[in-house]
């Protein structure tokens, strides 16, 4: 009969001496942000609270900083993510 690599004892794909699973969560999240940021750079529009969107052409300073956020916010995700995962297999 198969077993999975964590019924063996081996550990997931990402973490492969551990029992836990790395939290794709954070990965997801930072992923979307990121390209979030991206299309928001390349259109000239970002989304802001609210379901409102801001435009480069109108609102300047109020539309770079989203877009700043988008990045460090998806880049910050990201990098835990990565942290998370190489931490817990050292």
């Amino acid at each position: 009969m198969m077993q999975s690599r964590k019924q063996k004892g081996q550990g997931t794909l990402f973490m492969p001496n551990s029992d836990q699973s790395p939290p794709y969560g954070l990965l997801i999240f930072g992923v979307v942000s990121l390209l979030l940021a991206v299309v928001g750079t390349c259109t000239g529009e970002a989304w802001a609270r609210f379901g409102l969107v801001v435009y480069r052409a109108k609102e300047r300073k109020q539309f770079w900083w989203l877009i700043a956020a988008y990045y460090l916010g998806g880049v910050c995700f990201v990098g835990y993510f990565l942290y998370q995962v190489l931490a817990s297999s050292n």
